[in-house]
C-alpha cells in the first residue's frame, strides 16, 4: 500500500490563500492523487482535514474506496443539536479575542471541561504555529457558508470509520459523530476513551489506530489500496 500524508492547502504559505474554501482542499487532494495515478483511493482526515475529506466525499464520491474521519472539525449545518449550536456561538466569538487568548480558548472549547491542557512548551513556538490563528479563522468563516450536500454523503456506500476521543467536547465531536451515523449507510464509530482533540490517537496510540485503519481499508471489498491522508 502506498500512503501520502498531505498538508492542507490552507497552510501552504504564511497567510491563507485569497478566497480559500474547502474547495481548494478538494482540488489539492485530487491533484496529489492524480499525480500518483490513483483513480480511486482511501481518504483519512483529522480536524480541519476531516472537514475537507467530507467535502471530497460530497463532490467526488466515485474517487474514494473508503473514508476515515478523525474528529472532523465540522460536518455541515444541518440537524445541529442546541448544544452544538451554542458551541458555535463561542467559536464565533474567538475572532474578537486578542491574539494571545485566541489559541488557548480555541483549544479549551474542543475538550471536556475537566480536561487539564498542558501549558505551552518552553521557548519559542515552532514557526508553523504563527499561521494557525489565521488558518483557524479561515476555517470558521468557510464553515459558516459552505454547502455540504447531505444527500451526496448519504449516497456514499463505502465504509466510513469515525474515530472519537472520549475526552473531547461531546457537544462538538460527539454531536458530529451522532449526526453522521444517521447519514452514511456503512458507518463505524471507534472511541479512544483516554484521548481528546489535542491528544489524538494518531499521536499517542498509533499502533491501535493503524490496526483499525488497516482493517477498515481491507473492508473496501478488494478495491485498489492506494491511500492519501
Amino acid at each position: 500500500m502506498q500512503a501520502l500524508a498531505k498538508d492542507l492547502e490552507l497552510y501552504a504559505g504564511d497567510d491563507p490563500p485569497p478566497g480559500w474554501s474547502l474547495d481548494a482542499e478538494i482540488d489539492g487532494v485530487l491533484r496529489e492523487a492524480d499525480a500518483r495515478g490513483w483513480e480511486t483511493f482511501h481518504l483519512a482526515g483529522y480536524s480541519g482535514g476531516g472537514a475537507a475529506a467530507l467535502a471530497v466525499v460530497a463532490k467526488h464520491p466515485q474517487r474514494l474506496l473508503s473514508l476515515a474521519l478523525l474528529e472532523p472539525a465540522w460536518a455541515g449545518t444541518w440537524d445541529w443539536s442546541p448544544a452544538h449550536a451554542q458551541l458555535w456561538k463561542a467559536f464565533d466569538r474567538l475572532e474578537t479575542l486578542p491574539p494571545g487568548q485566541f489559541m488557548p480558548e480555541f483549544l479549551r472549547l474542543q475538550v471536556k471541561p475537566d480536561v487539564v491542557l498542558p501549558p505551552p512548551a518552553p521557548g519559542e513556538p515552532p514557526p508553523w504555529m504563527a499561521r494557525r490563528p489565521a488558518g483557524i479563522a479561515a476555517f470558521l468563516r468557510t464553515f459558516r457558508s459552505y454547502e455540504l450536500d447531505r444527500g451526496a454523503l448519504a449516497a456514499f456506500d463505502a465504509p466510513v470509520l469515525f474515530v472519537l476521543g472520549g475526552r473531547s467536547n461531546p457537544d462538538q465531536f460527539g454531536d458530529i459523530a451522532e449526526r453522521l451515523s444517521t447519514v452514511f449507510p456503512d458507518f463505524r464509530l471507534e472511541v479512544f476513551e483516554d484521548r481528546h482533540h489535542s491528544d489524538p490517537p494518531h499521536r499517542v496510540e498509533p499502533e491501535r489506530l493503524g490496526a483499525l485503519l488497516r482493517e477498515h481499508w481491507d473492508r473496501a471489498e478488494g478495491r485498489d489500496h492506494a491511500a492519501v491522508s
